[in-house]
């Protein structure tokens, strides 16, 4: 079986991990705890530069919902632009209606500043309310694959579903299986669901290198630990690949 593995990376030096560990793509994407938003151009820029792998960019403007404004989806454009020019091998978008539907004339029209580049449809397909019409309209929009979880917390979880989909798809489109798959389910994860394409981001906390910090002054939620960071390493993407190919 010939597997595609995928890392979620939240930084250039998570990129350059993917790559070392063995990965095939990266999905390059800033604010990983609203779920992944547009990277900066610099970001974007010295990825390409420094990897030989591919190179997707999430194009995401904010956190919360899939539902666009008129000045969002503008904005939108003009970041597929600038990715584009980058050196981005594709990008990864997803809008939808108020009823949980593919927001088709907002796709078609990402779609079109996509162009040639490679284009997947991000988990707001785990948000919709009929998956099998959703997979039918992005198919006919020619996007190349689906990133998804079965509509579950993760995708171990939504197995079940991912085989179905996989199956109503018939090649049409491909179902890229991602959230929480490590190396502990991912074997388990393929026999269940037949995917062959898998999305993880093989991340380990690092402490920081700070040696003075003022417990007074917080520069964000007071739910996140600032003295603490995640990241991808080589050797948890080769780990968990491994898992997979035994």
């Amino acid at each position: 079986m010939k597997y595609q593995f995928e890392i979620c990376a939240n930084s250039v030096e998570s990129c350059l991990a993917a790559q070392e560990g063995g990965a095939h793509r990266v999905e390059l994407c800033a604010g990983i705890p609203e779920g992944g938003t547009t990277p900066s151009l610099g970001e974007i820029q010295t990825a390409r530069r420094l990897l030989q792998i591919k190179l997707h960019v999430i194009i995401r403007p904010r956190g919360g919902d899939f539902l666009y404004s008129p000045l969002e989806l503008e904005i939108m454009e003009e970041d597929i632009r600038i990715a584009k020019e980058a050196g981005a091998d594709g990008i990864v978008i997803g809008c939808l209606t108020p009823d949980g539907e593919i927001d088709m004339p907002a796709m078609k029209r990402l779609r079109t500043a996509a162009g040639n580049c490679s284009v997947t449809f991000h988990r707001a397909f785990d948000r919709c309310k009929d998956p099998f019409k959703a997979l039918d309209e992005i198919a006919d929009l020619d996007i190349h694959r689906i990133l998804t979880s079965g509509q579950q917390p993760t995708a171990p979880q939504g197995s079940t579903l991912i085989k179905k989909l996989i199956e109503y798809a018939n090649g049409r489109v491909s179902l890229m299986a991602g959230c929480g798959v490590n190396e502990n389910n991912i074997r388990q994860l393929a026999l269940e669901s037949g995917a062959t394409e898998f999305h993880f981001s093989a991340r380990e906390k690092i402490e920081s290198a700070m040696r003075y910090s003022n417990p007074e002054v917080k520069m964000g939620s007071d739910s996140i630990n600032e003295y603490t960071r995640e990241i991808t390493t080589a050797q948890r993407v080769r780990r968990t690949i491994e898992a997979l190919n035994i």
